[in-house]
């Protein structure tokens, strides 16, 4: 991932440089060398400034040639910036530039919304290439150093944040990422041990621990593996005890998930190693709540099972006792992620009684179906939460979607021999997966669910990311936290 830093002035030598150009500016944009014969070219290339276009050229310099590119910024909104913040390093990551320089001294823009271009910037050079040994020359990224000139005031506080947010995305990618045979309940916990360095308190819970509290419904999805569940607890006060009640968020963490006995097809079954994009999130989050010192409590949980079909795993018709006492019938055992929630979600309630609680579940392919790969699905018992999650998703471009509740769905969980089954019928799979888990939430806590089935990993590029992991939800959780619990 390339370096972002700031100078007062362009630095000396040959390297690219990147002129902002917005929607329709062209004529008025000033430019080196001679300006009317680029102006001819980038007309002539159609260039028009749309946010994320560009227009390269290489003009005389007296260390050599230097290329020479034309950033359409749009109309200078944060997101039109953000796109093109995007869109440089998409193009010059692997052009065999060393170092570039982006002059934003004739950008009307903010320092939040630079910095915002920056982070962008930095988000979608990320890359994991650790297992790639015969990469290319062409293919492989030389772009190592983004430098900003002209920055506005505000600057260094703008980007102290933004920079924050980086890092939690880039670690919530590279948990994502990895295969299962690598990322695994424990290997997880150690990857999130960095966040001590941050000042986050970090507790564990072993198998042991977790039977003892009477955590039936996760430990049954983990009994058919031979790793160890975890329960990993990340708590981050930056209020000093003013604020006592945390908010608090779960993530789902199934490093893998086969289905368990009722087994997945074979075709895809490997991008199951992202369905602990969930937890990936919660823990990028706090990452980034830490790094900025956000004036905030919170805390973290993330349940951590592999579900697989040894001679231990658990059966469809089994019945569990979860965590709340309420017994469960497990139905198919594929549908195990509700099953790791609740159990989390029943202990964090008992352990910090919490006012907000938000749980983030590669949850339901039946999401997918509904909304594709545009937005993440919202379901809450509390309409003001939901408003101020929409809010923050829209903000940063973590979008949500919200989805209906309420009894004629509840009904649909209702098991014969059991308080409930874990699946309900084909039909509103989301919505009743979402019942499910309000079945755990106690009286008097705000709580959302939010089903990012769609979202963790994506298929093709976007504006902050390549192929392959999004980080979607770090920015979201940040944005939620910053603007309602932050003074």
């Amino acid at each position: 991932m390339i370096k972002v830093r700031f100078s007062a002035s362009r630095p000396a030598g040959a390297h690219c440089l990147i002129l902002p150009v917005a929607k329709s500016g062209l004529d008025g944009a000033s430019l080196p060398g001679d300006a009317s014969v680029l102006r001819a070219a980038a007309k002539a290339a159609r260039f028009e400034g749309e946010a994320g276009s560009s227009f390269e050229q290489h003009i005389g310099h007296e260390a050599g040639a230097q290329r020479l590119v034309l950033l359409g910024t749009g109309a200078g909104s944060a997101e039109d910036l953000e796109k093109a913040g995007g869109a440089l390093s998409a193009k010059l990551l692997t052009s065999g530039e060393i170092e570039a320089t982006l002059d934003v001294s004739g950008l009307s823009a903010s320092a939040e919304a630079v910095a915002r271009m920056a982070a962008a910037a930095a988000l979608r050079s990320w890359r994991y290439d650790t297992y790639r040994t015969k990469l290319p020359e062409a293919q492989k990224p030389t772009l190592r150093d983004l430098v900003i000139v002209g920055a506005p005031e505000g600057m260094d506080a703008a980007w102290a944040h933004y920079s924050a947010l980086v890092q939690g995305v880039a670690l919530t990618r590279e948990l994502v990422t990895e295969p299962a045979n690598v990322i695994y309940p424990e290997t997880f916990v150690e990857r999130c041990q960095r966040l001590k360095d941050a000042g986050v308190e970090i507790e564990v819970l072993g198998e042991a621990e977790m039977r003892a509290a009477g955590m039936g419904a996760l430990l049954g999805v983990a009994q058919g593996s031979v790793r160890e569940p975890k329960l990993l607890v990340m708590r981050w006060d930056g209020t000093n005890g003013a604020q006592q009640k945390p908010v608090v968020f779960v993530g789902k963490g199934v490093t893998f998930d086969t289905g368990g006995i009722s087994l997945k097809p074979p075709a895809g079954m490997e991008d199951m190693k992202w369905d602990m994009g969930g937890a990936g999130a919660v823990a990028g989050a706090m990452l980034a709540l830490a790094g900025r010192k956000a004036k905030a409590h919170v805390v973290g949980v993330c349940g951590l099972v592999e579900n697989m079909p040894d001679g231990n795993a658990q059966r469809p018709g089994d019945v569990v006792t979860s965590m709340s006492g309420q017994t469960i019938e497990v139905i198919n055992t594929d549908a195990e992620g509700r099953l790791v929630l609740c159990d989390a979600m029943t202990w964090v309630q008992k352990r910090f009684q919490p006012e907000y609680m938000v749980d983030l579940a590669t949850l339901t392919g039946a999401m997918i179906i509904s909304l594709g790969h545009e937005y993440g699905g919202l379901f809450a018992n509390d309409d003001g939460l939901a408003d101020k999650l929409t809010a923050a998703g829209k903000a940063v471009g973590d979008p949500l979607w919200r989805f209906p509740i309420g009894p004629a769905y509840d009904k649909l969980i209702d098991s014969p021999i059991a308080d409930m089954k874990n699946v309900g019928p084909r039909e509103g799979g989301s919505i009743t997966a979402a019942q499910f888990l309000q079945r755990f939430v106690d009286e008097g806590v705000k709580w959302a669910h939010l089903d990012i089935a769609g979202m963790v990993w994506a298929s093709k590029p976007g504006a902050v990311w390549d192929k392959g992991a999004t980080g979607f939800g770090v920015r979201l959780l940040d944005r939620f936290v910053a603007d309602n619990f932050e003074g």
